[in-house]
């Protein structure tokens, strides 16, 4: 796991948000964004909260990647403020994750069917020998 190294921790009352900064050591390249999400929730305690991954910055010829974070309370204030494509492509992925493990489900479906085949079929050789 890598570590978090806060940079900027900012409450903007204007906006009823928090606005962190945060670096990610080691993980150059490799981190996505929701991940980076869910590493910030973990690490601040945000449950409950809408955390949107604002920016990733990947630094040249460096392991380490600097990510700008909103953090807040309401989803209905978030979406007033945010632009409507960042959620958009929240979403895209969110669905594209979600699709991801009901192909795996699929694919060992046809598997079990196969086994479930089999076994009648040596019940009936047993049959015959009978």
């Amino acid at each position: 796991m890598s570590i978090i190294e806060t940079i900027t921790d900012v409450d903007n009352t204007f906006l009823s948000r928090r606005e962190l900064t945060c670096n990610f050591a080691g993980l150059g390249g490799k981190l996505k964004s929701l991940e980076a999400a869910d590493m910030i929730t973990k690490e601040f305690k945000l449950d409950g909260k809408v955390v949107i991954p604002m920016r990733l910055k990947t630094h040249v010829g460096q392991s380490h990647v600097t990510g700008t974070f909103y953090v807040y309370e309401d989803e209905g204030l978030a979406k007033k403020h945010v632009n409507p494509t960042i959620f958009s492509r929240i979403e895209k992925i969110k669905t594209k994750l979600a699709e991801a493990p009901a192909e795996e489900a699929s694919e060992e479906t046809p598997a079990e069917v196969k086994a479930e085949d089999a076994a009648p079929e040596e019940a009936k050789t047993e049959e015959k020998s009978e």
